[in-house]
């Protein structure tokens, strides 16, 4: 068995500080993909026994970035995907496995009053056509903090958020193309009624305490996939940051 955790950590230096090597130990996965690391090279020295680590910074200080911690040494690793407008803010890395593709990914944020739609939406397609030329070479395992809720069932106030980043009409269409184009979301493949499962809270508001939250953070594979996909799990009881971690288990 293969599990992967995926976790946006919202500043790893100050994750760190909240337990992070604990919960990491005692997760013990296989892959542990991050996202928001907020770092640059060389301001954290952090290894674990047995792993080998990746890292895509942002040009800008303190914003952005994702790393790639894993067990299993990879054919070649990818960073960005290939198009200048996208990749100087640390947002993907991609490992070449032996059997599949591994990418984690911390997809842009719309922003308040939506700045960033139009911008998010050139990244949805660029970033799906990125996925699926991988996708013609062997499957792909798409992870992360995906900035979209994309049902009504995926956060807890829907009708307020209607017109909110993460949860407008524009977005959530581009995930159900994504899905479209032979995709599974994980979660909803095993779980697809399930209510209050979220996988990031405001700080603001209590509102972990009051569990509402969102779900944002996916395990995305290719359908054929399907077959060896053994679990997936929101881990909402390990704390850190305003998201939790999330797995996927794969028979391997």
């Amino acid at each position: 068995m293969m599990k992967l955790i995926s976790w946006n950590v919202n500043g790893l230096r100050a994750c760190v500080g909240k337990g992070f090597e604990e919960s990491f130990k005692m997760m013990d996965a296989d892959f542990f993909c991050l996202q928001e690391t907020k770092m640059q090279e060389g301001q954290l020295d952090l290894n674990f026994d047995g792993y080998r680590s990746y890292w895509n910074y942002a040009d800008k200080k303190g914003y952005s970035g994702t790393a790639i911690y894993t067990k299993h040494e990879p054919i070649s690793v990818a960073y960005g995907i290939g198009i200048d407008e996208h990749d100087h803010e640390g947002r993907v890395i991609t490992l070449e496995m032996e059997n599949f593709f591994l990418v984690t990914a911390y997809v842009p944020n719309s922003q308040d009053g939506l700045k960033r739609l139009d911008y998010r939406m050139r990244w949805e397609d660029d970033f799906l056509a990125y996925l699926k030329r991988l996708d013609k070479k062997k499957p792909v395992i798409v992870c992360g903090d995906l900035n979209v809720a994309h049902k009504e069932i995926d956060l807890k106030n829907p009708k307020t958020n209607r017109k909110n980043a993460g949860f407008t009409d524009e977005e959530r269409e581009k995930f159900t193309h994504l899905l479209s184009q032979g995709f599974i979301d994980t979660f909803r493949y095993f779980y697809p009624d399930t209510t209050d499962a979220y996988s990031w809270w405001s700080y603001r508001f209590r509102a972990r305490e009051k569990n509402a939250g969102w779900r944002i953070d996916y395990f995305v594979v290719s359908e054929r996939l399907a077959e060896k996909i053994e679990g997936a799990t929101i881990h909402n009881q390990v704390f850190g940051s305003d998201h939790c971690p999330v797995e996927l288990t794969l028979r391997y």
